[in-house]
Formats: structure tokens, C-alpha cells, sequence
């Protein structure tokens, strides 16, 4: 079930709100983590037993942790164990074929490689069990000594199968006791309503842009044309950005009609003026995990050159690893570790024109999602290849032309979405309506109307359209 269809926002959203505001506040809790058991359950049935055991693990070792400094011990020894069992958990499902297939092309050895199914979310929720164990070590998050209150936490339906990566730190509070106002309510839906429209109307056609144009084995390759994967990367690169930051705009907002503040997951990531600032913009609560917890702890930037380069390798190899098991997610964290080098020892000392930056960003970017898409690396070799010529049958093709023309007003629209221009005009409606003295009245009739229209368009969207993919699910 996924947050963009017409079965999760009318048959499971709305009776879960409806019941959630009819029961008493004490009452809340339960019907969130009910729900949010069936969500999962129904995602992904036989892999719910695994939610619950990855949550008891991490539900212990923070007991005992606690227990060992309330006896005046560190209690390092039970997060160092708890780290690597919930680390051991997330290898055997997700990284397992990929080590025995390494191993087999070198060795010969298992003469089969077994498939293990990637449970959804699993990516997400063990690294927000791991970060509840190592802040509860940290003294920064109280420990939660109910177990169901914990597995609400890791399982909220929300944000665990594709994010944002929520601290428990963030949350402890409101899971204890939590008041939902009218703003809070308004703002939710606005939220949820806006990323409901981005991914249904315009993450959507990006993606039927980008997969009528990309090539998914040498041969479609070879009959395509140059043209063809440069428009398609591009509907790939808008696709990627709407796709995901439409899912944190949705657990946002569903957060928020429930009384939860996530913090926010993108800042308009394509308006970067660097790689640096890039991912400081995209896909925050990630970023912000491995600074944390692997980045800091081995001495960051606080350490001498060589240390430094070490740091920051083992960090974006990590963050390849993270996305998925394959060399070209190695590769792709590992591209981005260059650029961010490059700009630390060369750019830095070179004051770049903001436009420049910009241009100079969008393009290590551009190039960054080819590496991601594809996970054959001879094929990825081809497009990169092809783009300039090389492979493919002609540079440019009909279909290409076609594509180009009948999206030409589509294309321009998406990408404006994908800057904070909409922001900034909704914030400067505002003040000139208040400063004339009608900004409540104007407030209420935006914050009433454009979710309902949204709501209408993507609602018009959806039905019928049985083509709804969601790049993220996969990691």
C-alpha cells in the first residue's frame, strides 16, 4: 500500500483519523500503532515478525544500557552488541546475495546464489532503532520502557517504510503527550496534500517520461538515440527529487494531523550552489544520521588531512551501501566523496559567481542520478557512452522529439516544483494581504481551498492509473 493511491487515502487514512479523534487521548497510541501494524502487514506480511524482532532487540539493549549507568557503568559494552546485531540483521536481508555473488564471480563458489526478498523499510527503521540505542548511550533520548511505545516509534506508518529517518529524541515527547490544534490539523492536510499532487501528477509523468526513454538492456540501447537518454535522465533527475520529497511532504503532514512535528527531510536540493550544499538540502535526516553517528565519532573534520580523507571516504561509501547492493551505489557515493574533496581542497579557494556554482552543481548532480539508475554496470557504461554518441543508433530520434514536444509545457511546470518558487509567492500573497488588513480572511480561504483542489487533481489522477511506482521502496 502506498501513500499515493486512492486505497490508502480513503479507505486507510481517513478511518484511521476518524477514529483516532472519536477515541480519548489515551486511547491515540494504540490506534496509531494498530494501524500502522496492519500498513506494514499488508506491505509486507511475512516480514512483520521482523519489525517486531528488530524492535525488541534495540528495546533491550537500550534497557540494559540504561541499567548499566544507573550502576555507574558506560553501558558502552550493550550498545556496541545491540549496534551490531540490528547491523547484522539489516546485512543478512540486504547484503547477503551481494557478497555470495561477489564471491561467486571470484571464486566459482556457491555454485547458487540464494535470493533473500528486501523487506520494505527495512533501511529506514533499523537505522531509527540504531540512532534510539546510541542517543539512549548519549544520555540525548530518555529510554522507553514499554516496548509497544517503542515499536510505535519504529513502526508508525507514517515514516517507516521510506522515511524520513525520525529520531526518537524528535518524537519521545509526543509519544508520551501530545495536543493537536487547528493550525497543526490545517497544516497537515496543506502538507499532505501537497505531496500527494507532486507525486501523483508530476512524479508520476516523470516517470513515464523517463521509463519510455531509458534503455533497460544493451539492445534498447542500441536502438536508441542520444537525445533520448538525455531528456529521459532528465525526467529521471525530476522523478528522483519529486518522488521522494512528495513522500517526506506526506508523513509530514500525516504527522502533523496527528500532533507529530517531523523535522523536515528536503530543502529544494536543486538549487544548490555546490555538492556540499546539495547534501546539506537532500534527503536530510540521512545525511544528517551518518554525520552523526559515523562521521563525528571517528573526529569528523577535526582531525588531520590524511584522517580527514579517510573520514569522508568510509562515510560515502557507507552512504552507496545504504541506498543498495550494487556496485553502482558504491560507485555513486563514491563520485560524490570526489566532488566534495574537490571542492574542499580546490573550490573553496576559488570564489565561484553564485550562477556558476549552480550550474557547476546541477550538472555533478545530473551525472550522479545515471550512476544511481542503473545497476548494471555494462549498461551504465553504454549510457554514459550513448550520451555523447557512442552506441546508440542516431542522436536524435522521433520518439524522442515527440516526447520533448508533447511535455514541453509539462517539463517546465515540474521543474518549477522543484524550486521554492511557490513558497515564495504564497508567502508574498500573504504579506501584501496583511499588510492591506485581509490576511486572515485570505489565510483561511487558501489553507481551505487549495488542499481541496490539489486533493481533486490527484484524486482525477489516480483513477484509473495503475502506473505508480516509488523509486525508494527498493532501499
Amino acid at each position: 500500500m502506498v501513500f499515493s493511491s486512492l486505497l490508502f487515502v480513503f479507505l486507510f487514512l481517513t478511518p484511521n483519523l476518524i477514529i483516532y479523534y472519536m477515541v480519548k487521548d489515551k486511547y491515540r497510541n494504540a490506534v496509531l500503532l494498530v494501524f500502522s501494524l496492519v500498513f506494514y502487514g499488508w506491505s509486507s506480511p511475512k516480514y512483520l515478525a521482523l519489525l517486531l524482532v528488530v524492535v525488541a532487540v534495540s528495546f533491550w539493549f537500550a534497557i540494559w544500557v540504561s541499567k548499566a549507568q544507573e550502576r555507574g557503568k558506560s553501558g558502552k559494552l550493550w550498545m556496541i552488541l545491540g549496534c551490531i546485531v540490528m547491523l547484522a540483521i539489516l546485512g543478512v536481508f540486504k547484503y547477503t546475495g551481494f557478497f555470495l555473488e561477489n564471491i561467486q564471480f571470484w571464486t566459482g563458489f556457491p555454485k547458487e546464489v540464494p535470493e533473500i526478498v528486501l523487506p520494505i523499510g527495512i533501511s529506514f527503521y533499523t537505522f531509527q532503532v540504531l540512532s534510539y540505542v546510541v542517543d539512549v548511550y548519549r544520555k540525548d533520548a530518555p529510554v522507553q520502557k514499554k516496548y509497544w511505545k517503542l515499536l510505535l516509534y519504529a513502526g508508525l506508518f507514517h515514516q517507516c517504510v521510506a522515511g524520513p529517518i525520525v529520531r526518537y529524541q524528535t518524537v519521545a515527547d509526543e509519544i508520551e503527550h501530545r495536543k493537536v490544534n487547528n493550525a497543526d490539523l490545517a497544516e497537515g492536510i496543506r502538507r499532505f496534500s501537497i505531496g500527494l499532487a507532486k507525486k501523483a501528477v508530476l512524479a508520476n509523468s516523470c516517470a513515464t517520461i523517463a521509463d519510455s526513454l531509458l534503455p533497460t538492456s544493451m539492445q534498447g540501447l542500441s536502438a536508441g538515440s542520444s537525445a533520448g537518454l538525455w531528456l529521459g535522465m532528465l525526467a529521471y533527475m525530476l522523478q528522483i527529487y519529486l518522488d521522494f520529497a512528495a513522500y517526506s511532504d506526506m508523513a509530514i503532514g500525516m504527522g502533523r494531523m496527528v500532533g507529530f512535528h517531523y523535522l523536515e527531510n528536503f530543502n529544494y536540493p536543486y538549487i544548490a550552489k555546490s555538492i556540499q550544499d546539495f547534501w546539506r538540502r537532500w534527503h536530510i535526516s540521512l545525511s544528517t544520521f551518518f554525520r552523526d553517528y559515523v562521521y563525528i565519532p571517528m573526529g569528523g573534520s577535526r582531525v588531520n588531512t590524511w584522517k580527514w580523507l579517510r573520514n569522508t571516504v568510509v562515510v560515502w561509501f557507507l552512504t552507496g551501501m545504504w541506498h543498495g547492493a550494487s556496485w553502482n551505489y558504491i560507485l555513486w557515493g563514491l563520485y560524490f566523496c570526489v566532488f566534495l574533496i574537490f571542492e574542499k581542497f580546490v573550490l573553496r579557494k576559488i570564489n565561484l559567481p553564485a550562477v556558476i556554482g549552480h550550474i557547476y552543481a546541477l550538472i555533478v548532480v545530473y551525472f550522479g542520478w545515471v550512476l544511481f539508475k542503473f545497476e548494471d554496470i555494462q549498461l551504465l557504461g553504454g549510457v554514459l557512452a550513448g550520451m555523447f554518441g557512442v552506441g546508440t543508433s542516431s542522436w536524435v530520434q522521433m520518439n524522442a522529439t515527440t516526447m520533448l514536444l508533447n511535455n514541453c509545457f509539462f517539463l517546465p511546470v515540474a521543474i518549477v516544483a522543484c524550486t521554492p518558487l511557490g513558497r515564495w509567492l504564497r508567502d508574498k500573497i500573504y504579506q501584501k494581504a496583511e499588510e492591506k488588513g485581509k490576511y486572515p480572511v485570505l489565510m483561511r480561504l487558501v489553507d481551505v481551498f487549495v488542499p481541496i483542489l490539489l486533493l481533486a487533481i490527484s484524486v482525477l489522477a489516480l483513477v484509473g492509473n495503475s502506473y505508480n511506482p516509488f523509486l525508494y521502496f527498493q532501499f
